[in-house]
Formats: structure tokens, C-alpha cells, sequence
């Protein structure tokens, strides 16, 4: 099996794909008020076309896939793709990223598809803030879903809370201990300056200062990778406590010399770092099942992977239709 490097040798073997660009939520720091326009059915990659993606990517040394969109789980026969894929790559590694709001009614399925990792977005745990920053969102529907994944025997969940001054950043206690108690992995992520009229230089947060300034701030010690060592986080245990709380610093601490990601947008387009507007479209080669063609596209635009990211040039990024 090929090994996909880019210019610079770093080995790409984690693929994130979107499968939808719509969502049952319309977060605050996602996208605005009045929503983006969603694509077509007919734009988006068939699941027989992400199936033939994932193929090829694997022949190239991919060996994990995390499907997000979009909400994921809005798109109907994704758990049944799932099990499909599992069955053709018993060996390759299966991930999610939602809001869990769906995931009550999917959970065992999830299991069955012996799904590997789920990450599920909470940035607070507070209804009335819940719905503020989700605009439409209840809270017991993701309560309901993370009980769910725990009962279906799903392992390696993790809770992922953007921090947002003013927001969320004096719930972290709250957070870490909500996590201790349901066996997840706290994971905090600074906010990211995507899209330009949404972000805000002043909402921003140092993910290390915050956990710096925690009780017992001084107790924390980086730790190995105990959240998996694919992932961008930096992890920290407490040594009072045990606690485990992972840290991505996507601005103050760019992750891009150890980066092995690559993203597919829900229309098929190929991007080789998020904050970096440059894309490949593969939505044609890959319905013309060119097999051939589509691994030498890939090949070539990994080979043009910056080597690291440009907040200036980033341009106006819309995470719902890239996949966080």
C-alpha cells in the first residue's frame, strides 16, 4: 500500500468527509443568522461515490475516515453506508463529528457499524444558552443522544467545546465535570477566524491560558497522546485529580508541522488544509470511476499542501459546507 506524503513529507493518512452541508442547527459561530444556501441532492457525492473516494484513498495509505458535514446524521442511510464500508474495510478506522441531537434514534446502529470515535460538539451546558448559540437547538435531544451512544456500547467519546469569551469560557469547570461523569474526554478549541463575519478578534480565547487559569491551574501536565495520535489536540491530565482535558490550539499554537489531514467537501471538492480557500474539485473523476486519474489528482494536489496556514488568506470559510 502507496503512502500519500505532501511536499514537505508529512504522511496524510486521515481523511474528513462532508457528507452534507445541511444542518438542524444554525450556530451562531457556524454561519449566519439567515442560514447559507444548501446544495442540491444532485450536487452532492452519492454514497456509492464517497465509497469509491474512500477506496482509492485507502489504496493510498488513508487509514482513517470521519464523516461530518453539516450535521451528519441529517443525511438519510449514512449509518447503513457505515456498516457498508465497514464490511469492504474491516480494518480502517470510522469516525463521527455531530451535535447528537439525531443521535438517540441511530446509537446502536452506530455500534453495529463498530464506529471507532465520536466527537460530539457542547459548547455549553446551560438550555438558554444552548438555544442562544444554536439558535434552535434543545438540549436534552443531545443528553438523549450521548446516553444512547454510552448504552450502545459506543467507546471513545469525546466532547468538543468551542471557547468563546463571554460565553462559555466560565463554564469549563462545569464541562470537565459533566465529561468526568459520563466517561467522555473534554476536548477545548479556540475560535477559529473562518468566516470573516462571524469571528471576532475580541471573543477569542488562548486555550492554554484558560486551562491555566482553572482551579488547580497548576496541576495540569501535558500529557502523551491519550486522545488517540491522529487528532490536532494536546492533551493535559491533572495530577490531583486524574482529570484528562484536551487543548486545540488551531491559532495560538499552529498543529500545521504534524498535520496528516485532508477534507472533501459534501459537493466532492478536495481541500488540502481548512484555512486554505484552494480546492480540487473530484466530483467528476469520481463518477467517471476512474480509478487511475483520481489517485493521480490526489496525489497532486497533496504535493501543493501549504506548509502551513495563512490567517490573512484564508479567506470567507463557511464550516458548514467544508466539514469541521
Amino acid at each position: 500500500m502507496k503512502e500519500l506524503r505532501d511536499g514537505y513529507g508529512r504522511r496524510l493518512n486521515y481523511l474528513r468527509i462532508s457528507v452534507t452541508d445541511r444542518c438542524n442547527y444554525r450556530c451562531l459561530y457556524c454561519m449566519p443568522s439567515e442560514g447559507v444556501k444548501c446544495l442540491s441532492h444532485a450536487e452532492i457525492l452519492r454514497y456509492e461515490d464517497i465509497k469509491f473516494l474512500c477506496r482509492v484513498f485507502r489504496g493510498l495509505g488513508v487509514e482513517k475516515f470521519r464523516f461530518t458535514g453539516g450535521e451528519p446524521l441529517v443525511r438519510r442511510g449514512l449509518v447503513s453506508f457505515m456498516k457498508e464500508l465497514r464490511e469492504e474495510m474491516p480494518d480502517v478506522k470510522m469516525a463521527m463529528t455531530t451535535n447528537a441531537s439525531l443521535l438517540g434514534s441511530c446509537a446502536r446502529e452506530l455500534a453495529e457499524a463498530r464506529i471507532d470515535s465520536l466527537n460530539v460538539s457542547l459548547d455549553t451546558l446551560d438550555a438558554e444558552k444552548f438555544a442562544k448559540v444554536t439558535r434552535v437547538g434543545s438540549i436534552d435531544a443531545v443528553f438523549e443522544g450521548i446516553s444512547a451512544a454510552k448504552a450502545a456500547g459506543i467507546k471513545n467519546i469525546k466532547l468538543n467545546a468551542v471557547l468563546i469569551r463571554g460565553f462559555n469560557d466560565g463554564e469549563v469547570p462545569a464541562l470537565l465535570s459533566f465529561a468526568r461523569r459520563e466517561g467522555l474526554l473534554l476536548r477545548l478549541i479556540e475560535f477559529m477566524p473562518l468566516q470573516e463575519s462571524i469571528w471576532k478578534k475580541d471573543a477569542f480565547i488562548v486555550g492554554r491560558d484558560l486551562l491555566a487559569a482553572l482551579p488547580e491551574g497548576a496541576a495540569w501536565e501535558k500529557s502523551g497522546r491519550c486522545g488517540g495520535s491522529d487528532g490536532p489536540a494536546e492533551y493535559y491530565v491533572n495530577r490531583k485529580t486524574g482529570d484528562k482535558i484536551g487543548i486545540i490550539a488551531a491559532v495560538s499554537n499552529h498543529f500545521c508541522k504534524s498535520c496528516n489531514r485532508l477534507r472533501v467537501s459534501a459537493e466532492g471538492k478536495l481541500r488540502t488544509c481548512l484555512f486554505n480557500p484552494q480546492e480540487t474539485p473530484l466530483k467528476e473523476v469520481i463518477r467517471r470511476r476512474d480509478e487511475r486519474l483520481l489517485r493521480e489528482v490526489i496525489v497532486a494536489a497533496a504535493a501543493e499542501k501549504p506548509r502551513c496556514w495563512d490567517v490573512v488568506n484564508n479567506g470567507d470559510i463557511k464550516m458548514s459546507g467544508i466539514g469541521g
